[in-house]
């Protein structure tokens, strides 16, 4: 058995719902198709899927089940195999994107521009204020530059960013990001163009791409 390279990598993946100004946000529709379109055209070498989780678009409402979700990826690992490494994978829409950007970093900051689904609207407020102060910033261990250019060498337009903007992504991010540190997990956030950027087959193919180059490099 142990001839035959290395561990599986599992996932845990999350997409949103919709939210304002996007009613139908790509990231609901790639992770719900995800399942079916690897089993399709072919699991990437080294991938597990564990779970395939859509979150509400909204920031302290919703930390419940984000938590939920987290923590099952944690103890379905266990149940699974001690060999086996674990990646919370996000996924976020920005609308006025040309192209797909992996996240290196979430700051500990929520500034909301309109309210969440569930008409939070914070300003300049801490997301984890055990953290410190609202320019704390954490890293994702993930090697994002490595990723990006295998990526963009396969013909993805996509970019490294620093930037998870202040609403929901970097929240839900930030949170991940402390929990994949206090648990032995790796976490990384990718923002996606809308479907009329950038289609949904070829975003599809993306993620495929994405997981396979994650499970190889983690």
């Amino acid at each position: 058995m142990g001839s035959e390279g290395p561990p599986a990598v599992t996932f845990h993946v999350t997409g949103f719902k919709k939210f304002h100004g996007v009613s139908d946000n790509p990231t609901e529709k790639i992770v719900n198709n995800l399942n079916e379109y690897l089993k399709k055209n072919g699991l990437p070498k080294g991938v597990t899927l564990g779970s395939c989780t859509i979150l509400e678009t909204a920031g302290q409402g919703a930390l419940v089940p984000l938590y939920q979700t987290f923590q099952s990826a944690v103890s379905k690992d266990t149940e699974q195999s001690n060999f086996s490494k674990v990646i919370l994978l996000h996924f976020g829409v920005n609308s006025g994107a040309t192209r797909f950007a992996i996240e290196h970093q979430a700051v500990n900051e929520a500034t909301f521009r309109c309210p969440d689904e569930m008409g939070w609207k914070p300003q300049k407020v801490p997301i984890i204020p055990a953290d410190g102060g609202i320019s704390k910033t954490r890293k994702t261990c993930v090697p994002v530059d490595e990723i990006t250019r295998s990526l963009a060498k396969m013909g993805y337009d996509v970019v490294t960013s620093d930037d998870a903007g202040r609403f929901v992504c970097n929240y839900v991010y930030y949170h991940s990001l402390r929990f994949a540190e206090q648990n032995g997990v790796k976490s990384v956030f990718v923002h996606v163009p809308l479907f009329q950027t950038i289609e949904q087959d070829v975003q599809m193919q993306f993620v495929a791409s994405l997981l396979e180059l994650l499970a190889s490099l983690c």
